[in-house]
């Protein structure tokens, strides 16, 4: 049952390395963080075997609207390979095409002449068994366009209606070749959220916009952006928590992630705390322009300085941000090394 199976995910780590060719090529829109220790970004393609490509393809791009791009093969495969590989010996040469899936990761089709292997496929069950979930805008007429293309649906759409997942509406489909997948659609989130975690789910429906949306969307001018950087000098020397709060809703994504060389912040309640702390620390200090905001794209540098009237430049360095949907997604803070 889908219900017995929790989604997880890491909290992002930033790595040292990863923000200095932020800084240094100055495009950080391009550049995403390292999971992990071991250097992982995210999921680039998922991989199936099919019986037949010229069958699978055409279901691919006419059902689902997915574009082939590349293809590799027929490659022969030595009997090393296939020994490591856990092949069988007497099967052929592969061929791989790989197709985008929209906005998400590529999915990998492998087909194997002359195929030895098991022809038949795993139980929901059993161990190695997976399937590839599609976000849905609309889950009752994506379902009822397969319907009329002749795609057997399993059951009905059921939505989630507690726990971490209520709101969530999904069901599964089976492909020509016997394959199980999903759609899968939470327009208004999913229950956990309310919760306000550190961490929200990575999702198509957010991360990314239809081909309509960014027709209809406003890029961000260098003088809106310059102006959001302005609010950004404004929250760091506000006072009062409850109109910091107010002033970063208009200028922070809500899982605006705030990355330091000794820490990464996750959300405002988490940047308002750190903000609130350092505020205590230095009661009579604000922070202030050093020179003029740097805008490239998407993205722009503040180089600050934080001190007293005294002493207005106890501390210098500099903010890098990455805008997204109109706001603040993530933001490097580089401090410089004292004299």
């Amino acid at each position: 049952m889908k219900t017995t199976h929790k989604k997880s995910n890491k909290k992002v780590q930033t790595s040292a390395a990863a923000m200095l060719n932020l800084l240094i090529l100055f495009s950080a829109s391009e550049k995403t963080a390292a999971q992990t220790s071991a250097g992982i970004v995210g999921i680039d393609h998922v991989g199936i075997n099919v019986p037949d490509l010229n069958k699978a393809i055409p279901f691919f791009s006419d059902v689902l609207g997915f574009t082939p791009v590349t293809q590799l093969g027929p490659i022969p495969l030595d009997a090393d390979w296939k020994k490591l590989n856990h092949i069988d010996p007497n099967t052929g040469a592969v061929t791989i095409k790989m197709i985008n899936a929209g906005n998400g990761a590529s999915i990998e089709v492998f087909e194997y002449a002359e195929n030895k292997g098991s022809k038949t496929h795993p139980n929901t069950d059993d161990i190695g068994a997976s399937h590839i979930a599609f976000y849905v805008k609309d889950i009752n007429a994506s379902v009822q366009y397969l319907k009329n293309k002749g795609v057997k649906i399993l059951g009905e759409p059921f939505t989630m209606p507690s726990g971490d997942t209520a709101g969530e509406t999904w069901v599964y489909f089976e492909t020509p070749w016997g394959s199980k997948m999903e759609l899968v659609s939470y327009p208004n989130g999913k229950g956990y959220e309310k919760n306000k975690p550190a961490k929200i789910l990575w999702s198509p429906k957010d991360t990314f916009k239809s081909y309509d949306d960014k027709q209809n969307s406003k890029t961000l001018s260098e003088s809106e952006i310059r102006s959001l950087v302005e609010l950004h000098l404004t929250i760091w020397n506000e006072k009062e928590a409850a109109k910091r709060d107010g002033l970063m809703k208009k200028a922070y994504a809500d899982n605006i992630e705030m990355v330091d060389s000794h820490f990464t912040a996750v959300g405002h309640k988490e940047i308002n705390g750190f903000v609130e702390g350092l505020q205590k620390k230095s009661v009579n200090s604000k922070f202030t322009h050093i020179k003029a905001v740097d805008v490239n794209h998407n993205t722009a540098r503040l180089y600050w300085q934080h001190g007293t009237a005294e002493k207005p430049d106890a501390v210098t360095g500099m903010d890098l941000f990455v805008f997204e949907n109109g706001k603040v997604s993530r933001l490097y803070v580089f401090v410089d090394s004292k004299k």
